[in-house]
């Protein structure tokens, strides 16, 4: 069968949400001259050139036959975990609001979790596409699931204390490990010794306790531990139906705490109100919808499965962080892709767009 070309509408998504995302973004970052002092163009120069960067590595990646990643899915793999734990080296890896998750790189950081949450797709596509029946028995299903799972949980909840990102790469993989053939209790079992293992570690991590509580009970300590989610309530209250406007926010100076990371969709509700923020949502859910049925063209189940996987990976991790930011869920600290400041989510998310893209060459 002859080769098609990229699809053309999923690139306009793409680009959509990118143009969306640094116009919203370019408005949130006032907030940080009366909050750390750097210049309004400093930061946003800086994210430009990320998301330049970013698309001319999607591009890139679209021209380069996708079969190629299936090889080296398991040394990716094992490459993201070693530099996941490089972070416990003293000066390579760093320090910031409690947890060390970055690696030092000079002029650079790097989040080596984005790494790990990619090659996971990858590694969990290819070894998907050999199960096929196996993948409904204990042995050669759930128990190979519930390994790797394990292995993203000692790294991202233990070492990292990314809970966060564990919950969005174990979603993800649940996912996966469903539409692969993987049997609904089966599932359940993984949620559960999930759940178990989240409730241990909540117990032995203050942190984890205080953002349950909270959720349960947002006036809980006003003025500390439900400090974000009440400020991000009063933005996204404040917007009303149709906004402020365009760089109006009041609560990104100097109120809300990360306006330009994890807390960025409330400023966007501020500032664009329900109508905004709605229309927002809805361009994800289009986004999502055309992933999954661009995946449902797709023969090859390596193909297949690797479109699923950073589908649900981005789409997975848009809607913990707006739940989270609307007091849905507890808050988890994670970016919204494509909008929030961080170069390394960023620049992977538009990696997986462009191995996306290229997929879509072979769709029926």
């Amino acid at each position: 069968m002859k080769r098609k070309k990229i699809d053309s509408f999923f690139l306009i998504l793409i680009i959509s949400l990118v143009l969306l995302g640094f116009f919203i973004f370019s408005s949130a970052a006032l907030g940080q001259l009366t909050k750390t002092g750097a210049g309004f163009l400093m930061v946003v120069s800086k994210q430009f050139i990320i998301l330049l960067t970013g698309l001319i590595l999607m591009l890139v990646v679209a021209q380069i036959p996708y079969k190629h990643w299936r090889q080296y899915s398991i040394f990716l793999f094992i490459l993201a975990v070693i530099l996941s734990l490089l972070v416990l080296i003293p000066r390579l890896g760093f320090e910031a609001g409690g947890a060390r998750r970055w690696l030092n790189l000079g002029l650079l950081s790097f989040q080596p979790a984005e790494f790990l949450k990619f090659t996971m797709v990858i590694y969990l596509a290819a070894w998907l596409a050999t199960q096929k029946e196996r993948v409904k028995k204990i042995s050669t299903g759930l128990i190979p699931v519930l390994i790797l799972m394990t292995i993203l949980g000692l790294i991202l909840v233990t070492i990292q204390k990314d809970t966060g990102t564990f919950l969005v790469a174990a979603t993800t993989a649940s996912i996966m490990f469903f539409i692969g053939g993987g049997k609904i209790r089966h599932l359940l079992i993984l949620t559960l010794i999930g759940a178990v293992a989240l409730s241990v570690m909540a117990y032995r991590r203050p942190y984890i306790q205080e953002r349950l509580i909270t959720f349960i009970n947002p006036n809980y300590d006003t003025k500390g531990a439900s400090y974000q989610i009440n400020q991000s309530l009063i933005a996204i209250g404040s917007g009303q139906i149709s906004g402020r406007g365009f760089g109006q926010s009041v609560q990104k100076f100097s109120f809300l705490p990360e306006s330009i990371g994890d807390s960025i969709f409330a400023i966007t509700s501020e500032e664009f109100g329900f109508v905004g923020s709605s229309s927002l949502i809805i361009l994800w859910l289009i986004f999502a919808l055309w992933g999954y049925k661009l995946a449902l063209k797709i023969k090859d189940p390596f193909g297949r499965f690797m479109i699923i996987g950073f589908i649900s990976l981005i789409i997975v991790q848009t809607f913990i962080n707006i739940g989270a930011m609307l007091g849905l869920i507890p808050l988890t600290g994670i970016p919204l892709p494509f909008v929030s400041h961080g170069g390394t989510a960023l620049l992977f998310s538009l990696l997986e767009a462009g191995i996306i893209l290229n997929i879509s060459k072979h769709r029926a």
